[in-house]
């Protein structure tokens, strides 16, 4: 299954600017030759991080934002895996991805469950409170995780245990801690011998500057693709069969010993 990832800029508070460009990259993506099955956006892709303004900048209900991603998986016969975006429900902002198949039906959405203190997103945003998981084309179960969430073994831990063959992880990650995205995200593949498929944003908002690198690492932790620190499209294939394969040489899940797990 081909997949392409949208390395993209993001301007802060600026959803209209920021809802062209991403589309525009996107319509660059179906173009390529082998076409993607499945394309990938990065987190809080249609307001960046203007959390002081989050409230009128938010998608209403996520409105524009399923209706613009709905067409353009019909439209090119793409699954997509909407990266996030700011959603207003009610009085709450949540930090939410849509998931599209190619008919253009919405198959799930996941918020963020874990806040992250240093960009002041508990202050501003709503935690979301249900891990996910959801069926692409061939059968292949994926896990939904956002940015700060791969810190958590727990929950990629708990989608690998539902079922989950592929971890998608849209970002916001910063500079300086490079070192720690690459090394989370190959622990987080070979702990759970799952491909993770990383998206994150380039560019700088304010003081943070953020450094692209969107990856995809496949269930024995080998790099499959890797973006440098400018405006891409990064591009790869998931053989959902690997897993299989890893997964029966290394008997991980077998081995398990739950009931010893706890401390008393």
């Amino acid at each position: 299954m081909n997949i392409a990832l949208i390395q993209s800029y993001i301007e802060v508070g600026n959803p209209a600017a920021n809802q062209k460009r991403i589309f525009a990259l996107m319509e660059k993506a179906v173009e390529a030759n082998p076409k993607p099955d499945i394309l990938v956006l990065p987190e809080m892709w249609n307001t960046g991080y203007a959390l002081d303004r989050i409230q009128e900048l938010a998608d209403e209900d996520g409105k524009e934002t399923k209706e613009s991603l709905s067409d353009f998986a019909q439209k090119h016969n793409v699954q997509i895996v909407g990266g996030s975006v700011a959603e207003k429900i009610g009085d709450h902002i949540y930090n939410t991805m849509y998931i599209f198949n190619r008919q253009g039906e919405q198959i799930a959405n996941y918020s963020k469950m874990h806040l992250f203190r240093l960009m002041d997103e508990e202050k501003h945003l709503q935690a979301g409170d249900q891990a996910v998981t959801f069926e692409l084309e061939e059968g292949l179960i994926a896990g939904a995780s956002i940015c700060y969430d791969i810190r958590f073994p727990e929950l990629s831990r708990s989608l690998a245990l539902a079922g989950a063959k592929v971890l998608f992880v849209p970002a916001e990650w910063p500079h300086p801690r490079l070192h720690h995205w690459r090394t989370l995200l190959m622990a987080r593949a070979i702990e759970n011998q799952m491909y993770v498929v990383a998206c994150n944003r380039v560019g700088d908002s304010g003081d943070t500057s953020f450094f692209g690198h969107s990856m995809i690492i496949d269930p024995w932790g080998e790099i499959v693709a890797e973006g440098g620190e400018e405006e891409t499209i990064v591009s790869g294939t998931l053989d959902s069969s690997l897993t299989d394969s890893v997964r029966q040489r290394i008997p991980v899940f077998e081995d398990r010993r739950p009931n010893l797990y706890s401390i008393k």
